[in-house]
């Protein structure tokens, strides 16, 4: 994997968490937490759809590593929401 190929996988992990964190209506932080709650729900997305049995869609391929676009987002969503359940001030 290439300098650029890395640099373009960190780009693509950042709007994947930005995504996730619109959708669940939680954001602390800035570019470097929504990078890394992409590739945080990159890893839940892609192991609970495996668990369950579902096909990839939207595979993303840089430099040798793959990327399901909709796991991925699926993943980071349920991630941020249960963080931010835990972080929410009464």
């Amino acid at each position: 994997m290439t300098l650029s190929d890395f640099l373009l996988l960190l780009l693509v992990a950042g709007f994947i968490g930005a995504i996730g964190q619109g959708i669940a209506g939680y954001s602390h932080g800035g570019c470097l937490t929504s990078i890394a709650v992409g590739f945080i729900g990159s890893l839940v997305g892609v192991w609970l759809a495996r668990k369950i049995g579902l096909p990839d869609f939207y595979v993303f391929h840089i430099g040798g590593a793959s990327l399901p676009v909709v796991w991925s987002i699926a993943g980071s969503t349920l991630f941020v929401a249960v963080i931010s359940v835990f972080n929410r001030r009464a």
